[in-house]
């Protein structure tokens, strides 16, 4: 009993942070239209700064805030300058995020070297509870409250708020919405660093997680995030946030019971559930909600 707690805890923990990025990349494709490649390399410089100004200063809050602060930086350099010319063109969009992609990760190399960092965990959140047989590590507790508060809050604020009901607005009829005096463009570029944000947050949260870091990881999760996104339904939320789950907690289970085909499984739920239901689990439903 106390294995199956311990491997769906893990697996939950994971499957948030995986979620993070997701719906990063989800919100900039479900409201923007836009096929974000380089979304890996926000995560990754996400995971590096946090990384070191939390080895620097063992301020784990002030290394997450570097953290986001980075990547919001770097997705309005890149919405900016590479995606915003390309708007509409899913062709150039592919190659310029690639490139960007490639640049950010040898970027990282640059600034850190080419080996790995390792991280520590802050050490309010070391160690564990243990409820008679079952151990549950602190950290992971706490990645899956921080998943849940700001699923919720995304939802609340795309779904509920009136800067979310013009966002969606915007995306359906941009003519109209920028006809009312409403500037279009300022929205999808708050998408983009808002979804920016999310994904360095994860990195900078899956440093101590993992407990290194290394330049390749970015384009690693970001195929992880791209396969979570397109189970959960391109442009849903709630899609990713259930693709992310089945991702992690079916991964972890895996890892444990049958290794071997471990590294397979993402690929193969990907094929289910495009055989089940093409569009996804979420597809059929527009916009991130």
């Amino acid at each position: 009993m106390e294995v199956m707690v311990n491997l769906l805890v893990n697996g939950v923990s994971t499957g948030l942070l995986i979620f993070l990025l997701a719906a990063g990349l989800t919100l900039i494709f479900g409201l923007m239209d836009v096929l974000n490649f380089a979304h890996g390399g926000l995560f990754v410089w996400g995971a590096f700064m946090g990384a070191w100004i939390f080895n620097e200063t063992g301020n784990f809050l002030l290394s997450t805030i570097g953290a986001i602060a980075a990547g919001m930086l770097i997705g309005w350099l890149l919405e900016r300058f590479l995606i915003r010319p390309v708007y509409g063109n899913h062709v150039r969009q592919l190659l310029i995020t690639l490139g960007g992609m490639l640049v950010l990760t040898e970027s990282i190399k640059v600034f850190w070297g080419p080996n790995p960092i390792r991280v520590n965990l802050p050490e309010w959140l070391q160690g564990s509870y243990q409820f008679g047989d079952i151990i549950l590590i602190k950290y992971r507790l706490f990645v899956i409250l921080v998943g849940i508060i700001l699923y919720i809050g995304l939802w609340q604020l795309l779904s509920r708020t009136k800067i979310g009901l013009m966002i969606r607005a915007g995306v359906l009829d941009k003519e109209m919405v920028q006809a009312l005096g409403i500037n279009v463009k300022a929205m999808f570029t708050f998408v983009f660093l808002l979804g920016s944000a999310l994904a360095a947050l994860g990195g900078s949260l899956l440093a101590p997680y993992s407990g290194i870091v290394f330049a390749e990881m970015g384009m690693q999760y970001a195929i992880l995030a791209f396969i979570v996104v397109i189970i959960g339904g391109m442009g849903s939320l709630q899609g990713s946030m259930y693709a992310s789950l089945i991702v992690g907690v079916a991964g972890a289970f895996m890892a444990y019971y049958v290794p071997d085909l471990s590294l397979a499984l993402n690929m193969l739920l990907l094929a289910l559930v495009l055989l089940v239901k093409p569009t996804g689990l979420m597809g059929e439903k527009e916009g991130a909600i």
